[in-house]
């Protein structure tokens, strides 16, 4: 599955807020979002515009195996 490309760190935790994700706390340039569970969950997210595909592909990953759900639909959410 190709990633699109440009997406912004805001787009990401929009995405995620809809999946249940709330803002914890945010530290410089790193937001942390938590979803109570079950499981619980928490990733961190760098403000940054555009994320890079690593870091975005890492992020969407995690989530994915987190929530059961595929990458597929997490793109879709962008």
């Amino acid at each position: 599955m190709k990633l699109p490309r440009g997406i912004s760190a805001d787009r990401v935790i929009q995405a995620l807020k809809r999946l249940g994700y709330e803002v914890i706390r945010q530290k410089g340039s790193h937001v942390r979002l938590r979803h109570v569970g079950p499981p619980a969950h928490s990733i961190t997210v760098p403000l940054h515009d555009p994320l890079n595909t690593g870091t975005l592909h890492g992020i969407l990953s995690e989530v994915a195996r987190t929530r059961s759900i595929t990458m597929e639909s997490l793109a879709e959410l962008l």
